[in-house]
């Protein structure tokens, strides 16, 4: 597929790395030469120098014969603009834009060929604040991950002393829930993955991750780890796009107090907000967090546009006894340095908005797509179709497909019923499959096998 990226930020450096290792022929245009530079040296890409919007940088980037336009510069305004001329000039058969800002989103009515050709809208800071919302709502995990549009979920948690099945082999999940249906996907010990099978012995300190029926994730939770008792208080650093949709998606179930540096910002989240206290000063004021109780707070997320002033809020607010610390940064280099230390979860918003991304890249009839272990491992959805005779895996048993080098089977949508992904489950045609893969190189594998032979047409 030849795709062309506009913007060579971390989401764009990012997304070209995750595409070109999949034998895509991308090319990416970045006003930025010596940024464009830098990531020739490390990719096999394609760099066009200038501004994104322009016809003729459009043109000299190949855009006449591309197939995937996704823009992700830094301007809403240059997206939409280079978005416009693609389709008017170029006819670009499918166009993907990151819009930030608010005004824009609201009007949806704006986003169609007729106006700005856009067909797929990312906003991230949406993205993100869902994503944080998901782990305050499911305390004690470290990622959770909707399919079939909620009704599976895929869940991250550490093992930890004291769970019931830690020290035991995963066979014994069914004894000690009969009547709960679940499949281990994958655990990661000391940063290595590990197939899972019924003999594998649980250890405090694995990353686990499962899959099951939503109404079944607390369960399954309360066998590796003593189960968290629901967040009531929860504290923001910086009241930017992400605090800001943060605190008003939760305030009318959380006490939420919010810290906010800039005083005409404070005023401005202040009248925006209607339940969340708005506070003014440094979220690094040890005398400020002590005189908010920063000891009585659940969850607290640093969550402002600077790395460094996130890393060192977290590591303060968690000092001065913060139960659950959750740190936003930019940088993916610090996230592998700072996470499971006193920060108990980094997030990376590039790394979320990639997953979003990748749901409308991937070949096939791919429903979803999550970025997992920063970027390392994928979970996807794909729709199985065609029959015995033009399928790999549509009549087939799961232990009889030739699964990919660690990819797994977790669970299938099939109508409105859950299957999860025993053995002896046979896939059949229009069933949502759930898959995780440990190694993102065997996704195109993954890809291959899902495909439909011309037997099906």
């Amino acid at each position: 597929m030849k795709i062309l990226i506009l913007g060579a930020g971390q989401v764009g450096g990012t997304l070209a790395e995750h595409l070109s290792n999949e034998q895509n022929d991308i090319t990416l245009i970045d006003a930025n030469a010596d940024r464009l530079r830098e990531l020739q040296d490390k990719l096999d890409i394609g760099t066009v120098a200038g501004q994104a919007s322009y016809p003729e940088i459009l043109r000299k980037a190949g855009a006449e014969d591309t197939d995937l336009l996704i823009a992700v510069t830094n301007s809403d305004e240059i997206n939409m603009v280079a978005c416009q001329v693609a389709h008017t000039l170029f006819n670009i058969p499918k166009i993907i834009s990151r819009i930030r800002s608010q005004s824009y989103i609201q009007r949806p009515e704006l986003f169609s060929n007729d106006v700005i050709p856009i067909q797929v809208l990312i906003s991230p800071e949406q993205l993100v604040t869902s994503y944080i919302k998901s782990l305050l709502q499911h305390p004690g995990t470290l990622q959770v991950l909707d399919f079939a549009e909620g009704k599976i979920r895929l869940v991250a948690v550490k093992a930890v002393f004291g769970g019931p099945l830690v020290g035991h082999e995963l066979q014994q999940l069914r004894q000690h829930m009969p009547n709960v249906d679940t499949r281990v996907a994958a655990i990661f010990r000391r940063d290595h993955s590990i197939q899972p099978t019924g003999e594998t012995v649980i250890e405090a300190g694995d990353e686990v991750f499962f899959i099951a029926a939503h109404n079944h994730i607390v369960p399954v939770m309360s066998e590796l780890r003593r189960l968290d008792n629901p967040y009531k208080r929860i504290m923001i650093a910086g009241g930017g796009n992400i605090g800001l949709r943060l605190a008003s998606a939760i305030e009318n179930d959380y006490h939420v107090k919010l810290i906010e540096y800039n005083y005409d910002r404070c005023k401005q989240l202040s009248e925006l907000l209607s339940h969340t206290i708005v506070l003014h000063g440094s979220a690094s004021d040890s005398e400020l967090l002590n005189a908010e109780s920063i000891e009585d707070v659940d969850v607290f997320c640093a969550l402002t546009n600077d790395d460094e002033a996130n890393i060192m809020a977290s590591l303060l607010a968690k000092r001065l006894g913060a139960r659950k610390v959750i740190t936003l940064i930019t940088n993916p280099a610090y996230v592998d340095l700072v996470q499971g230390g006193e920060i108990d979860i980094a997030l990376s918003p590039q790394q979320i908005t990639i997953g979003s991304l990748l749901t409308h890249v991937r070949k096939g009839d791919v429903s979803n797509v999550h970025s997992l272990r920063r970027g390392a491992a994928e979970a996807l959805e794909l729709v199985a179709r065609g029959d015995s005779r033009s399928s790999k895996v549509v009549g087939k048993r799961i232990d009889r497909i030739d699964l990919p080098q660690g990819v797994t089977i977790g669970a299938i949508m099939r109508g409105d019923k859950v299957v999860i992904a025993h053995s002896d489950v046979v896939i059949e045609s229009d069933d949502h499959v759930i898959l995780f893969v440990t190694d993102k190189r065997f996704v195109k594998d993954v890809e291959k096998l899902f495909s439909v032979g011309f037997g099906f047409f």
